[in-house]
């Protein structure tokens, strides 16, 4: 075998290795507080992913400095699902500014408790992501161009 073929292939064996070694580690965590990423049974909201929309919708308010501005976009937002379904530890991920990132996270503390994720039976401490989206509709956008 040539030494090219012989280079690809322990190449391609240790990038497997730590693929596999990342993915386990992943998966299995001996430290009870640490959250998880990935469970066999992912938390829900109570009512489902319908009801965490309605929720959202409900309770998030357009800031007036982003709708004054004309800011639109998606807030990516992180936070734990505790093993008891509290929703704690919540950061921004990539905000888009004014007054959403913190709408966002007004929002995410008057969340009611979620159904928790499990692992090997147990109720787990899980990190969850989430998108979430500020559009203006297009009359306040149509205001914001005109005033320009």
């Amino acid at each position: 075998m040539n030494k090219n073929k012989l280079s690809i292939i322990l190449a391609m064996l240790c990038i497997t290795l730590f693929t596999y070694n990342y993915t386990f580690s992943q998966v299995v965590n001996d430290n009870n507080d640490q959250p998880f990423t990935v469970v066999e049974v992912m938390p829900q909201f109570a009512g489902g992913n319908d009801s965490l929309s309605s929720f959202l919708s409900n309770n998030l308010k357009y800031p007036i400095l982003a709708r004054e501005d004309g800011t639109q976009g998606t807030v990516y937002v992180t936070f734990v699902v505790t093993k008891n379904g509290n929703v704690s530890s919540i950061k921004i991920l990539r905000g888009i500014g004014s007054g959403c990132d913190e709408e966002v996270i007004r929002v995410l503390k008057l969340m009611p408790k979620w159904k928790p994720g499990k692992q090997n039976g147990e109720n787990v401490n899980v990190q969850f992501n989430l998108p979430i989206k500020f559009t203006l509709p297009e009359d306040n956008i149509e205001i914001k161009e005109k005033k320009k």
